[in-house]
């Protein structure tokens, strides 16, 4: 459930080239906070799955809501 979690949530990512420098800006704007910035495509959308991971596991840890993409919802659910 987690992986395709990822892989619904990368489908979201929009990226930009940076007219200063020319490198990659990559963001998922459902899931606010997470962005990254890489030389190529390829590192920032590595990086921006790192980032995503990241950003998951934290929100879990913290018991915050995630949103529900595209159908899919990550919660936490106490067992006794």
């Amino acid at each position: 459930m987690l992986l395709e979690y990822i892989d619904a949530a990368m489908r979201y990512a929009k990226y930009e080239i940076l007219q200063e420098d020319g490198s990659f800006y990559g963001e998922i704007s459902e899931c606010n906070g997470v962005y990254a910035n890489a030389d190529n495509l390829e590192d920032c959308r590595k990086e921006l799955m790192e980032v995503l991971e990241d950003w998951i596991l934290f929100r879990i840890y913290k018991n915050l809501s995630l949103p529900i993409i595209d159908g899919l919802e990550l919660s936490v659910k106490e067992v006794a």
